[in-house]
């Protein structure tokens, strides 16, 4: 019975998921990473709510791999998001298989192993494109979206070829209406595929619009997968270490679901901001020239038997790009964060160039025996000719996306909490800047004396009630939400905050905001506010630079996102702005000092280094 079983198990399909699985473990994040990572992390450690839209989905998914018996939380957490990311592999490989499954498409009957292998380099394309292999190595909910929608779409293939049977399975239409609603709990831009999902249905017959009790049907099966969002106000009775937005209520369920504590006011666009939203798609970043012209050539093809198929990919293409570019309208600084939201279109367009691998085989090896085709020699042929985009691409991506040495978050937020004193609180401001610290707090259970409050935050009262000790009787309770501003409610919290404790705020806090009312002495990345001292310099504290990590800003990783390089830049900045100062009080030795150990640091900053010295005449 077992040798049976391995006879009947595809190599091909294997291959599909372990390879891409086994690139993800080599160059996983070892720990928290930048961004929404700390958060994710902390919420599905707790089973919590992350931010808007929650994602319930993710967490319940996510929250297993962390009872795995090796590494921190975060590395169990980047494990699941890789073994997810690799499902979405194996959903592509399916794809492309069940769409060759004529196999004459070429002009004659191929051998099995040319449609298999074909299969096999879509998903290796896919698996090795930069979008999806850096979702890959730290907690990212788009590769299960990705893996749904491969789901869904391949339901609805075979709802359509059991309908051409004459057939009625309207089960694989309730399985993908299902699967549409558990997936809003992953990612709510699974919405975007819905014009393409209700094509697929629709086109193949019209007729089908009019069966009423299988709508209904199929609606009820939705509604049962969006049921997952249930868990925001269960989870929020039991107070979770990270309870985004406090949804226990009707109306601040919504507010998370609908994400409404997001700014709803877009920048006026013009061409050269629109051009730049478009160009957040684009197929040749992922999958090269010749990957373009491959997923080109799988259209046409499929345009004489699979013309719906194309049509459906054309409007998801055309739906996402609609409303991410055309209602979104990101500013230039944050389209970034759009990319993410095209990676299950990639998916789709990795099926295609499958596909147009396929037709470009077929015509190649038309003139070939069947005999040759099956010989040894040949295979090999084929098999290299069939890997040579995906190797390409691995080729390509693999250095700037190996993060197995990205210890870069861990340490600034374990050597922001070495920048403080005991009791102190720390208030931040960007997210990247706040998440690392939360979960190395909450989940690693690391500087529990400390309080840490994120700034943006402050007001909100599902915020402001996360911590009672602090702001049970504060006077930022009595501003009303819609009229008060983050730095106002900042300004308000520190001056209760800093008669109680030592007060602190980091580096993007200092910039973000003047407080010209209170004095600042420098603690390596940190800064202390003091209390009267407005026009007073102070020395900067150069002995926490002793006790700093510095993996995160000496690491020869290749790896370098937006917020990892504003890290190791916020080092060298620290280091500059502390030799300015001493300068400036006639620490002439130790000022020259620091400012060489900022260009250390960030080589880009040497011509600013040397502009310094020279302004207090240091060579």
């Amino acid at each position: 019975m077992l040798s049976s079983f391995f006879r009947r198990v595809d190599p091909f399909a294997v291959l599909a998921v372990t390879v891409p699985l086994a690139i993800y473990l080599l160059t996983l994040a070892p720990s928290v990473t930048f961004f929404d990572s700390g958060e994710f992390i902390t919420a599905i450690h707790s089973l919590g709510t992350a931010h808007s839209p929650g994602y319930p989905f993710f967490v319940n998914y996510a929250k297993p791999f962390t009872w795995l018996p090796f590494g921190s939380i975060a590395f169990r957490v980047n494990v699941a998001t890789a073994v997810s990311a690799a499902v979405a592999c194996y959903g592509t490989y399916l794809l492309v298989r069940t769409m060759l499954a004529d196999e004459g498409a070429a002009g004659r009957a191929m051998p099995r192993y040319v449609a298999q292998g074909c299969a096999l380099a879509a998903a290796l394309a896919f698996a090795f494109s930069a979008r999806l292999w850096l979702q890959s190595n730290h907690d990212k909910p788009y590769p299960l979206v990705s893996f749904i929608v491969a789901v869904v779409f391949w339901a609805l293939l075979r709802f359509r070829a059991r309908y051409d049977k004459g057939e009625e399975c309207p089960h694989y239409v309730y399985l993908g209406a299902f699967l549409c609603g558990l997936a809003t709990g992953a990612h709510q831009t699974i919405v975007l595929m819905l014009p393409a999902f209700a094509w697929l249905i629709i086109s193949k017959d019209w007729r089908l619009l009019g069966r009423v009790k299988e709508f209904i049907i199929a609606v009820a099966f939705g509604l049962l997968g969006f049921a997952i969002q249930l868990h925001m106000p269960i989870r929020a009775l039991k107070n979770p270490l990270l309870n985004w937005g406090d949804p226990r209520t009707l109306d601040q369920f919504l507010w998370n679901l609908l994400r409404k504590g997001y700014p709803s006011e877009p920048p006026v666009r013009d061409l050269t901001l629109l051009w730049k939203q478009i160009c957040a798609y684009n197929v040749p970043r992922e999958f090269t020239w010749v990957g373009l012209g491959l997923l080109v050539l799988g259209l046409l093809v499929c345009l004489r038997g699979r013309r719906d198929e194309v049509i459906a990919y054309l409007l998801g293409v055309g739906t996402s790009l609609l409303v991410i570019v055309g209602y979104f309208n990101a500013q230039p600084d944050l389209i970034f964060l759009t990319e993410e939201f095209f990676t299950p279109l990639y998916l789709l367009s990795a099926v295609f160039i499958g596909v147009g691998l396929f037709a470009l085989l077929g015509r190649a090896l038309d003139s070939v025996s069947v005999e040759k085709l099956t010989s040894v020699p040949v295979k090999l042929l084929v098999g290299v000719f069939i890997l040579m985009l995906p190797t390409t691409i691995c080729a390509l991506n693999y250095y700037e996306n190996d993060q197995h040495e990205n210890y870069v978050a861990f340490d600034y937020g374990t050597n922001t909490f070495r920048s403080l004193p005991q009791g102190a609180v720390l208030f931040t401001w960007g997210d990247s800047g706040a998440f690392p610290l939360w979960y190395l707090q909450g989940v690693e259970r690391m500087r529990e004396d400390l309080d840490l409050l994120h700034t943006p935050h402050l007001v909100f009262r599902w915020y402001l009630d996360a911590f009672p000790h602090l702001f049970s009787q504060s006077v930022l309770r009595a501003v009303p939400e819609a009229t008060q501003s983050a730095e106002s409610a900042l300004k308000m919290a520190v001056s209760e905050q800093i008669v109680r404790r030592p007060v602190f705020i980091d580096f993007s806090t200092r910039y973000s905001l003047p407080f010209a009312e209170y004095g600042m002495q420098q603690r390596g990345i940190g800064y202390q506010l003091v209390r009267g001292g407005g026009s007073t310099f102070y020395p900067p504290d150069l002995s926490v630079w002793g006790v700093y990590n510095s993996r995160g800003f000496t690491s020869q990783m290749g790896f370098r996102d937006l917020d990892t390089g504003k890290a190791i830049l916020i080092y060298a900045m620290g280091r500059l702005e502390g030799g300015e100062t001493l300068l400036r009080m006639g620490y002439r030795s130790q000022g020259a000092e620091e400012l060489r150990l900022a260009a250390a640091i960030a080589p880009e900053l040497r011509g600013q280094v040397e502009q310094m010295l020279g302004a207090f005449g240091v060579r």
